[in-house]
């Protein structure tokens, strides 16, 4: 089994952490591989923890979708005050962490430059590098592999709270090693460090890890939807279900307006490897089309070493346009704390996705100069890969 930084610091905390005043950023999947929250096991190797943060969907993990803020509580057993970093505030205030030695930070990540907890921990690293507390990462697997990086990498003109610094949409990063190479790359200057894994190689998936599955926010619920999440994670750009209100949330994609057996064979056409596309109905129960029933398809990866989820994304989204083109449109802002720019542009880091759709053209034609991006961005990582 491979052993997690969380599993580590569980029986090691009194000597990696000593006496400190201890600051915790965590959520409901921080859990070791017995399934012990960290809070828990530090409490239990009586290390003073002063405060906790929590991320996007609540510490608690009570939330369920983007935009939808928390507020923050006294800890019911720690008699500690819980933080949002989701609310009015996305990092910490000074008076929060000011008084901490330390901040420990075991947030479960899923590989993707979208999801939100990497860059609450980017946020945490600059505030503690601004006053000079310590910060541990306890790192984990990237459950969708270490190798594979796709996608266009952020566009500066596209910041937002969904890609502070120019990441590609799936970055192949471990969360520890994403926070080293921004620490490194951007001079953040944070005292960062990251406590590495023991048996995790870059080649493995979540489930070749032997670690439990705990769900790191509402809407993936299993390995196989972090695998489809940084491609299907486009839709929310669009008027497409992405399959919340659903049990197969990223796995079920659709609309009122989408005629099932179509849309699969359309998608079949376009010649993605590794997924079959099943025709299905469904009807969301909150979200998009609440209530209505929608036409549209199961993706079922088959081979997940050949399917690339970015690419899946943006040709699904193509092959809507092209068959339902009076039905087919792009959301309207807001989207994560963005009120401005077009989610589509916001999700993907840039307005290339979306200025070919709407030409007319088939995204192939971007995916030549995502591989130069690809490359260059895996160039520029390697010094920076812990395993």
């Amino acid at each position: 089994m491979v052993r997690t930084g969380n599993d580590i610091i569980s029986r090691e905390a009194r000597r990696r952490l000593g006496t400190r005043r201890i600051g915790l950023l965590a959520n409901p999947a921080s859990v070791d591989s017995r399934l012990v929250h960290i809070a828990d096991s530090l409490a239990a190797q009586r290390i003073r923890l002063d405060c906790i943060f929590g991320p996007q969907h609540g510490y608690r993990g009570e939330t369920q979708a983007n935009m939808i803020e928390w507020q923050g509580y006294i800890h019911p057993e720690l008699g500690i005050p819980v933080y949002s970093l989701y609310g009015e505030k996305r990092e910490p205030d000074p008076f929060m962490i000011q008084d901490l030695d330390t901040v420990v930070i075991d947030l479960p990540d899923v590989g993707a430059r979208p999801y939100t907890y990497l860059w609450t921990a980017v946020l945490m690293m600059k505030a503690c590098a601004g006053i000079g507390v310590r910060v541990k990462v306890c790192d984990r697997p990237n459950p969708i592999g270490g190798s594979t990086v796709e996608g266009p990498p952020l566009d500066e003109s596209c910041r937002s709270f969904v890609g502070l610094y120019p990441l590609p949409m799936r970055h192949g990063f471990t969360i520890g090693e994403a926070l080293h190479f921004i620490n490194e790359t951007h001079g953040i200057g944070c005292d960062l460090e990251v406590i590495r894994m023991r048996g995790w190689d870059r080649s493995m998936y979540f489930r070749d890890t032997g670690q439990p599955w705990i769900m790191p926010s509402p809407n993936i619920p299993s390995p196989d939807t972090a695998l489809l999440y940084p491609g299907i994670v486009l839709l929310e750009g669009t008027n497409i279900s992405e399959g919340r209100g659903t049990t197969r949330p990223f796995e079920l994609v659709g609309a009122p307006w989408i005629e099932p057996q179509g849309f699969a064979r359309k998608l079949s056409s376009c010649g993605i490897e590794g997924a079959v596309f099943r025709p299905v109905h469904f009807e969301p129960t909150w979200d998009k089309y609440e209530g209505q029933l929608c036409g549209g398809v199961q993706i079922h990866v088959v081979k997940r070493r050949a399917f690339k989820p970015v690419r899946c994304g943006a040709l699904l989204i193509a092959a809507a346009a092209d068959l339902y083109p009076k039905d087919f449109a792009w959301s309207e802002p807001p989207y994560e704390y963005e009120f401005e720019r077009p989610p589509i542009d916001v999700i993907c880091g840039g307005t290339g996705l979306r200025e070919s759709i709407d030409a007319g053209r088939s995204p192939q034609v971007l995916f030549d100069d995502w591989k130069r991006g690809e490359r260059n961005f895996s160039r520029k990582r390697k010094p920076f890969l812990l395993y």
